[in-house]
C-alpha cells in the first residue's frame, strides 16, 4: 500500500511511495504525531538524481524488517532538498558537527519536537537497523541524554556561519588578494587540471573568480591554468560529448568517469564560465560546449511552459551510466567505416576504458584534434564531420531506457541558466540565446510569483514554498543581466524590486547578515541560518551583496551601499581561510581592488556599440545604455547621438565618440584617478 507521499509532487518523495517505512511529508500533521506520540522523527532527505539515496532505499526503506523498526519507534519523514533547502541546511550543519563529513542521503534522528540527536549520510542495512534499535531504547531509557545533547547540538547549528560585526576596512588592498590567493594556487593540479583532489567538482565560480583575476592582474600562470582545466573538463567524460551538458562531478581525478547525474544548475553556471572562456580567449571548444549544452537544455530540459527542469538521473535500469556508455562493438556498429578515427579520438577499447563495468565512457586527450588534422580534416571540416557523426550515436542512444527526469521547476536554478543563456548571447551574437533567456524570464514571472512575493518553485495542489534568499538573489542577478544585454529597463526596475523585498524579508540590521528564511514566512525551524560560503552555487549572501553594489552605483542609492559594505567586512577576514568556499567573496573583493568601469552607451547606436564592446573582454564592468532614460548615470546624458563614457567612483570621462575610442581610454586609465 502507498505511503502518504503518493500526494507528493516531488518525484523524490514519489519514488518512495511505495515503501513499507510508513513516510510522511515534512509538516504540521507529521511534527504534530510525534509530539503527541512522543515519538523520536527520522528527517530523511535526498533528491531524485542522488544514486546513493537509491541505493539506501533498495537496501533499508524497502526492507520489510527494517520499515517495521522506523514504523513502531519513529515518525519517518521525507524530505527532498531541493524542494526544502531550508531543512536541508540545518541538518547537514548537525550531521557535520557529528560526523566531520556531509552528503545525500542525509539521515538525522531528532527529537519529537525535531531538534537533531544521531545522524549520518548512507548506512548499510544492518547498520541502520542496529542504529535505530540502539536509539530507540535510548529514548525510552535514558531520554535525558538524548535531550541534553540536543541542547549542546542545537546550540551549534545556531552558531554555524554567525560571523560577528566587523569594522569596514578604509581600503581592501592587492595584499589582501595575495593573502587569499596564495594557498589557494597550491591547490591546483598541473597534470589533469582543477584541483588535487578526487572526486573532481566543476566548481564553476571558482574558476570564474581565476580567470578575471588573471585577466586584471595579468597573472599568465594562472590563466593558463584556468583554460588548461577548462579544456580538461570539455574533454572528459564528465561532459556528455554525444547529448551535450555536463555531469555533476567525476569520481576521479582525471575527469573521466562522471557520476552521470545533469543538474541544471551545474550546466546555467558552466555555460557562463564558457562563454566568458571564450571572450577572454576564443576556442572553437569552448563554443561548442555552450552550444550543444544549450542545445541539450532546450531539447531534453525545457517544459511547455518555458521554464526547465531540475535534472536527469545517474541511473537508467538501475544501472549507474548505462544510457550514456558505449561498447566498441555499438559504435562499430552505428558508424561502419567512420567507426576507427572516432574510437581513436574518444579513447574507446575493446575491454572499456571505464575498467569497473567494462564499458567505454567518451573522452579525449589534449593533442586529439591533432588526430584529425592528421587525417586530413581541415578545423572547419572537422568540426561538421564531428558533429555528423555524434548525431549517429546520439540517434541510436535515443532509442536506450532513458535516465528519470526530475520535472521540478525551481526558481533558483531556471535564473542561474538565465544568467547563462544572457552570458552565451552576449558572446557569441545568437538571437535564440536572448530569446531563450526572455523565455526564461517570462516563466519566472508568471508561474514562480504569488501576488509580488517570489516562490521557490511554482505553487501545486499542496503548496506554494515562499521564495528563499537564493531564489531572490539569482533571480535580482539574471534579470539585471538581461538589462545590460538588451537595455529594457523593466527587467532592471522588476529586479531592484525584489531587491527591496529581500532586504525587508531576509536582513537582519542588528546582526548585519542575510537569513536564508524569510522572516515573514509562517513556518519557524529549529534554528534561522544565514548561507555564507559559496559551494557548487555560490552562496546567496554573496549573490545578494553583489547586487547591492551593483544597484548602489546603478541608482546612486547609498543604502544599498551601507548594507553591501557591512555584510563584507563580517565575511572578509574569513576569505583567507579557504579561497575555494569563498570564491564569490574573493570576485567581490577583485572589484574593490580594481574598481568598476561604468560604462555608459547613448544614442541610436547604444546597443550596436554594447555588442561591439563585449568582443573585448572587460571583467569588471556594468554596462548600460538606451536614448531615454531615469537611471542616475543616463539622465543628463539623453539624445539620440551615440556618445560612450566610462565613469568610476561618481566621476564620468568626457563623451567618446566610438567603442575603439572607448577601450583606449580603458586602456590609458587603469587607475580610476586618472579618469577626467
Amino acid at each position: 500500500m502507498a505511503n502518504q507521499l503518493q500526494q507528493e509532487n516531488s518525484p523524490y518523495l514519489q519514488q518512495h511511495a511505495h515503501n513499507p517505512v510508513n513516510w510522511m511529508p515534512w509538516g504540521d500533521e507529521a511534527l504534530h504525531k510525534a509530539k503527541e506520540e512522543n515519538k523520536l522523527i527520522i528527517v530523511s532527505i535526498g533528491y531524485s538524481a542522488c544514486h546513493w539515496c537509491h541505493v539506501m532505499e533498495r537496501e533499508s526503506f524497502e526492507n520489510e524488517a527494517i520499515a517495521e523498526t522506523m514504523n513502531r519507534f519513529f515518525v519517518s519523514i521525507k524530505i527532498d532538498r531541493e524542494e526544502r533547502p531550508d531543512i536541508d541546511q540545518i541538518y547537514m550543519i548537525a550531521v557535520q558537527l557529528m560526523t566531520n563529513a556531509g552528503g545525500w542521503p542525509l539521515n538525522c534522528i531528532c527529537l519529537p519536537d525535531g531538534r537533531p540527536i544521531y545522524g549520518g549520510t548512507y548506512f548499510r542495512p544492518q547498520d541502520w537497523q542496529q542504529v535505530l534499535l540502539q536509539i530507540a531504547q535510548m529514548w525510552e531509557e535514558t531520554p535525558d541524554v538524548a535531550i541534553d545533547y540536543a541542547v549542546r547540538l542545537t546550540a551549534g547549528i545556531h552558531k554555524a556561519e554567525r560571523l560577528p560585526i566587523t569594522p569596514i576596512p578604509s581600503a581592501y588592498t592587492v595584499a589582501d588578494l595575495d593573502a587569499i590567493v596564495k594557498p589557494w594556487v597550491e591547490q591546483f593540479d598541473d597534470e589533469d587540471g582543477g584541483y588535487n583532489r578526487a572526486p573532481k567538482f566543476p566548481l564553476p565560480n571558482n574558476w570564474l573568480f581565476f580567470l578575471r583575476y588573471a585577466a586584471l592582474t595579468k597573472d599568465q600562470d594562472v590563466l593558463l591554468h584556468v583554460h588548461f582545466t577548462l579544456e580538461k573538463i570539455a574533454n572528459g567524460g564528465i561532459y556528455d560529448h554525444i547529448g551535450g551538458g555536463f555531469a555533476r562531478y567525476s569520481v576521479d581525478g582525471q575527469w573521466h568517469i562522471p557520476h552521470f547525474e545533469k543538474m541544471l544548475y551545474d550546466n546555467g553556471q558552466l555555460i557562463s564560465l564558457y562563454a566568458e572562456a571564450y571572450q577572454q580567449k576564443p576556442n572553437s571548444k569552448y563554443e561548442r560546449v555552450v552550444s550543444e549544452t544549450i542545445a541539450w537544455a532546450q531539447r531534453e530540459m525545457q517544459a511547455d511552459n518555458g521554464g526547465f527542469f531540475a535534472a536527469l538521473d545517474a541511473d537508467s535500469e538501475g544501472v549507474e551510466g548505462k544510457f550514456y556508455s558505449f561498447s566498441k562493438s555499438e559504435i562499430e556498429d552505428v558508424l561502419g567505416e567512420d567507426a576507427p578515427l572516432f574510437l581513436a579520438y574518444y579513447n574507446i577499447t575493446e575491454s572499456g576504458n571505464w575498467q569497473e563495468e567494462h564499458t567505454n565512457v567518451l573522452h579525449c586527450d589534449m593533442e586529439a584534434d591533432q588526430l584529425a588534422s592528421e587525417s586530413g580534416f581541415a578545423p572547419d571540416e572537422w568540426q561538421s564531420y564531428l558533429k555528423e557523426i555524434k548525431q549517429k550515436l546520439y540517434a541510436y542512444r535515443q532509442n536506450r531506457i532513458r535516465p528519470g527526469l526530475d520535472h521540478k521547476q525551481l526558481t533558483t536554478w531556471n535564473a542561474l541558466l538565465l544568467k547563462g543563456f544572457v552570458d552565451a548571447y552576449r558572446t557569441f551574437r545568437k538571437a535564440e540565446y536572448l530569446a531563450l533567456a526572455k523565455q526564461t524570464a517570462d516563466f519566472i514571472i508568471n508561474h514562480c510569483f504569488s501576488g509580488e512575493a517570489l516562490l521557490h518553485q511554482p505553487a501545486d495542489q499542496n503548496r506554494a514554498i515562499p521564495g528563499f534568499l537564493d531564489d531572490y538573489a539569482f533571480t535580482i542577478e539574471s534579470f539585471t543581466a538581461l538589462y545590460e544585454a538588451t537595455f529594457e529597463e523593466h527587467w532592471l526596475f522588476k529586479a531592484r524590486a525584489l531587491a527591496d523585498q529581500a532586504i525587508a524579508l531576509f536582513y537582519d540590521k542588528e546582526e548585519a547578515t542575510f537569513f536564508y528564511t524569510s522572516a515573514a514566512a509562517g513556518e519557524k525551524l529549529i534554528t534561522r541560518k544565514s548561507e555564507i560560503m559559496d559551494n557548487v552555487i555560490p552562496a546567496s549572501s554573496s549573490c545578494m551583496v553583489r547586487s547591492l553594489y551593483r544597484f548602489a552605483t546603478l541608482f546612486d542609492h547609498d543604502d544599498y551601499l551601507a548594507i553591501a559594505d557591512q555584510v563584507f567586512a563580517n565575511v572578509f577576514p574569513h576569505i583567507k581561510q579557504y579561497g575555494s568556499a569563498y570564491s564569490n567573496w574573493a570576485i567581490q573583493l577583485l572589484e574593490h581592488i580594481y574598481g568598476t568601469n561604468e560604462i555608459a552607451l547613448t544614442g541610436t547606436s547604444a546597443s550596436d556599440w554594447r555588442e561591439e564592446l563585449d568582443i573585448h573582454y572587460i571583467p569588471n564592468k556594468i554596462t548600460i545604455g538606451g536614448t531615454k532614460s531615469s537611471l542616475p548615470l543616463l539622465m543628463d546624458k539623453e539624445g539620440l547621438e551615440s556618445k560612450a563614457y566610462l565613469c568610476r567612483n561618481k566621476t564620468c570621462s568626457l563623451p567618446q565618440k566610438s567603442v575603439v575610442d572607448l577601450l583606449q581610454l580603458l586602456n590609458d586609465n587603469r587607475d580610476s584617478s586618472q579618469i577626467n
